[in-house]
């Protein structure tokens, strides 16, 4: 659930949880997830889990990391957090709450298709900057965001593994036939 309206608090507590696609670090301001990233590659023999740092380990960024532990795992398909999306316009809000509402694990929308649903009259080539600008990517699922004549583009996963990331998600969702990219 994307919050619209809650302040975000100066104190803030982060958790990281090492994936298939990299280590993703969960940003909370003890009321919402307001960050989630991937962080550059972790020295090797590095150990992640559980790593909850500040607010007195948040029990919110806990949750978070469990859930994408479980997400990872195969067995969580929709996140449930309490989310805010900070500050930025009303249309890209609108945007990304429309594609958290209505676009499900396992499916996926094209930008076009994205754009008429957001009800906002912005264009399809506008939809790539708001996805590139999402805040909370994975949970935001931005990654389902499709071009009709293939993937597109994708921003999120480690540096230079933009698509390459993207496209493991899909696979892992089953959004994408291992035989289509």
């Amino acid at each position: 659930m994307v919050s619209h309206d809650a302040p975000q608090s100066d104190e803030t507590s982060q958790g990281i949880v090492e994936t298939p696609v990299g280590a993703i670090t969960v940003t909370s301001d003890g009321r919402s997830i307001v960050r989630v990233a991937w962080r550059e590659a972790l020295p090797a023999n590095t150990a992640v889990a559980d790593a909850v740092t500040g607010a007195a380990h948040d029990p919110l960024v806990t949750e978070a990391l469990q859930q994408l532990r479980a997400y990872f795992d195969g067995t969580l398909h929709q996140f449930d957090l309490p989310l805010d999306l900070g500050e930025m316009s009303d249309v890209a809000r609108a945007v990304l709450t429309t594609l958290e509402a209505t676009v499900a694990s396992g499916i996926t929308v094209t930008y076009g298709e994205l754009a008429a649903r957001s009800g906002t009259g912005i264009p399809a080539r506008a939809i790539g900057s708001i996805m590139g600008m999402n805040p909370l990517p994975v949970v935001i699922p931005c990654h389902r965001v499709v071009a009709s004549d293939g993937l597109g583009g994708y921003s999120g996963g480690a540096p230079g593994k933009g698509l390459e990331t993207k496209r493991w998600l899909l696979e892992h969702e089953e959004a994408l036939p291992l035989s289509l990219f």
